[in-house]
């Protein structure tokens, strides 16, 4: 926990326990999940947590640049704590989400312009390949 302490006071974000259980809950499970999952999992230890204790730590995070919040799918968003910019990948029919690590061809021309990139964001969608093995083995 003391990696999650320092995360947090290098940020200036309170050390609070349910902080401390959300940043390591995102950092440990990288496969992009909701509120309600975080939330249900986490309060499997600590029954008395809250639904808005989740929200607002996630908020926090958020504001403080240590949490990307997706929007890949048109129904939930999800969260990644991965921050340097990559793009993700939506199979349509298991739900997954997939980190995909390609560079924007266009950053540079952008930077030239004198702008400042604070997010980027790619989606793709289509059928992973997990669920295209399954589907030639029918």
């Amino acid at each position: 926990m003391d990696k999650y302490v320092k995360i947090l006071k290098d940020n200036n974000i309170k050390v609070t326990p349910q902080r401390l259980e959300v940043l390591r809950y995102l950092d440990d499970n990288k496969a992009h999940p909701n509120v309600e999952k975080i939330y249900s999992e986490l309060k499997k230890k600590n029954p008395s947590l809250s639904k808005t204790t989740v929200y607002n730590t996630l908020d926090s995070l958020k504001e403080h640049g240590l949490v990307q919040v997706l929007t890949i799918s048109p129904t939930e968003s999800i969260f990644d704590s991965v921050i340097s910019p990559h793009h993700h990948f939506l199979c349509k029919i298991c739900g997954a989400v997939i980190d995909i690590e390609i560079e924007c061809p266009y950053i540079e021309d952008i930077l030239k312009g004198g702008h400042r990139i604070d997010e980027v964001h790619g989606y793709f969608k289509g059928t992973c390949e997990e669920c295209l093995n399954k589907k030639e083995a029918q």
